[in-house]
Parts: C-alpha cells; structure tokens; sequence
C-alpha cells in the first residue's frame, strides 16, 4: 500500500523526529517539523519550520497536516491548544498531560490496572512529613516535570535528605519513588490507530549509566513479554491511545512488572528495532498516527544497541566500531556536548552468544 499525499507534522526536529521522518519518506509521505534549534537533527530530511513551538505561523503550516505528532513530552500546552480541533494529534493532548506529570502518571497508571512502585507527591512542605516510611524508607525524588536521561532526580535515605534535595530542585511539585530492588529493567512500545488497531514492538532489555540509558538487548522468547503486551495493551486502551507510547518497566525477581515510567512516543531504547530485519519502531509510529495498516514489529535476529553519549577527553574507536561485524552506526549530526546523545550503535548477531560477545567488545570501543 503506498500513501502518496500524506503529510506527518511534528512538534520537535532532534534526533527522534529525524528517525521518524527518514522511516516516514519511503512510505510516500512527507514530513514537517516545527523546531526552534536551527541545527535540528530533522532538518536534514524534512521541511524545517525555524521558529518557536508556539509559532502562529509555524502551527499554521502544521494544521494543514494530515496529522501532527510528537517527538518529546515537554511541548508547550499552548501549541497543543492551538492545534485543537484543526488538526489530529496522536498521541492527544490529554494523554500527554499525563505522561509529562510523574504524579498524574502513576495514578492514571494504577487506574488502569497497572502495577507501580510505591509513591508519595511531595507539592509542599508538610507533604515531606512521614513520606520516606511511606515508602519504605529509602526511594527517589524527582521533579513532576522536565526531567529526562538522570536530572532532576536524587536518591534519598533519610528526613534531612529528602528536605535538602527538595530545596536543590526549587521545591517545585516531586513524587518520592520507594527504592525497587528490581532484576532488571525492561521496556516495550504499543502503538494503536484511531480506529483501534493495537500493536506491539519487542521486550527489550535495558541498562543505564548515570541516569542515562547505555545498552538495549533483544533476545528472542523472552518469558515476560506477553505479561508486557498484556499490561502495555491496557493502558493503551484506558488512555485512548492514537499513535505510539513506550512503557518502561521494573521487572522484580518473581517476575512481576512494575511500570516505572511512560514515553508517548517512539523510545531510546527501540532503536535497535531499526537494523533487526523486520519492522522499525519509527515506521509503526509512522503508521498509527497516519491510521495506516499496523502489525507487530518485532526483530528477526538477536539485536543489541549501545547509545554514543560525549565524553570529556574520548572519542568512539570508528575503525573498531565498523570492523565489528553486525555494527550499524547511526549519528545525530549534532554538535557535541560532554552528557549529550549523539548518536548510537545497533549491532545484529545470528545468535544470543555472538550478540553478547560481540556486545561486550563494542562497549570497549565506546566511552
């Protein structure tokens, strides 16, 4: 089926956008994004609207889309209000003021049926009061809105503690997570049209460095997807999705899944799906929000991904990086910045030893 004729708006132009417009070309649609970074990512390989996400003229040209997507959470609500009712936004706003708010999150999360870890809001300062026992003693603090990769979080043990992390974030409005003693952290994306055609990617196995995600794995049979796609499915459908949404989850050593946290959108941790020979994350984004026919996608061969982040005084081992085989190199073309994600590494094997051999040698090539 081609889709010539079809044009996908999005709010934001870095590297996501870009990797949502180069999945969209081949499907014979074009692509628009509204960025204010003269040096978007997407710029390369979409129509770049140079201005402000609250733009008159910027969401002017977007409306006139037939859809509008989002590459990241913390799009003004103004751009979002202007949009209403003249073009469709997938995912909706109200699914979005969801997802960019920890505390509204996990309450909407738990009324779907999912599973979180123990949380207390924490919007003034008699809420600091007994929320360490609440959950369990020890947990996190982060920022109901803005952070991302690691900020605006602080680990906590103790009442003094907690009262000074609160005040290094401005006192702004918190949830105090509980400490989860989890096996690992697993993610998985679902993507459903507007006229309810749901879909799955892959359970994917993640590992993060100091906040920041390194590595992704896939492997094939993983015994906890189908509880994944079970929970991820839910959610789905109690929060109306159109378009795409990537659930993050802690999974306990019974087995059980916690959802830590949720993406409306496609996720650092799906990149892999890129190069594993089925179908890509980006192209399923792609599909749902446009409401063009969606299946599953999952990859075809075991699939690693390491991320690229700028490190003060290193640099990657190209030549080693392009001598491993399987390696697919993807980079951002941003400019670079000690912390900053610039681009990553996708490495396909035939077989779960080869992948983590080969794996292990690839994080020895990049810092």
């Amino acid at each position: 089926m081609t889709s010539d004729g079809l044009h996908l708006g999005i709010l934001g132009g870095g590297q996501l956008a870009q990797m949502l417009a180069l999945a969209a070309l081949p499907l014979g649609v074009r692509v628009t994004v509204l960025e204010p970074d003269a040096l978007a990512p997407a710029r390369l390989c979409a129509t770049h609207l140079h201005a402000p996400y609250t733009d008159a003229a910027g969401l002017d040209t977007l409306a006139g889309c037939d859809a509008v997507t989002l590459e990241f959470e913390n799009v003004p609500v103004e751009a979002l209000d202007a949009l209403q009712g003249r073009v469709p936004v997938r995912p909706g706003g109200t699914l979005l003021q969801r997802s960019k708010h920890r505390a509204r999150e996990k309450e909407e999360l738990r009324a779907a049926g999912a599973q979180t870890a123990p949380f207390v809001v924490v919007e003034t300062e008699a809420d600091l009061d007994g929320a360490l026992a609440a959950i369990g003693g020890q947990g996190i603090l982060k920022t109901s809105e803005l952070g991302y990769d690691g900020k605006g979080q602080a680990r906590v043990s103790d009442g003094d503690g907690l009262r000074a992390a609160w005040d290094s974030m401005g006192r702004v409005p918190c949830v105090l997570e509980g400490l989860i003693a989890f096996e690992r952290e697993v993610s998985v994306a679902v993507a459903r049209t507007p006229d309810g055609q749901t879909a799955f990617g892959p359970l994917v196995e993640n590992v993060h460095k100091g906040g920041i995600l390194r590595t992704s794995v896939f492997l094939p049979d993983d015994p906890q997807e189908a509880r994944a796609h079970e929970i991820a499915g839910r959610v789905a459908q109690a929060w109306v999705l159109e378009g795409l949404m990537t659930l993050e989850f802690f999974q306990l050593p019974g087995g059980e899944l916690l959802v830590n946290e949720v993406a409306p959108r496609v996720h650092n941790s799906g990149h892999l799906t890129q190069d594993g020979g089925g179908v890509g994350q980006f192209e399923a984004q792609v599909r749902a929000v446009l409401g063009l026919p969606l299946a599953d996608w999952q990859p075809l061969h075991p699939c690693a991904m390491v991320n690229i982040i700028g490190v003060e005084g290193r640099t990657p081992d190209w030549a080693g990086v392009d001598a491993l085989p399987g390696t697919h190199l993807h980079l951002y073309h941003k400019a670079w910045r000690a912390g900053r994600k610039l681009g990553h590494v996708n490495l396909v094997a035939p077989d779960e030893r080869s992948l983590r051999e080969r794996l292990a040698q690839l994080e020895t090539l990049i810092p």
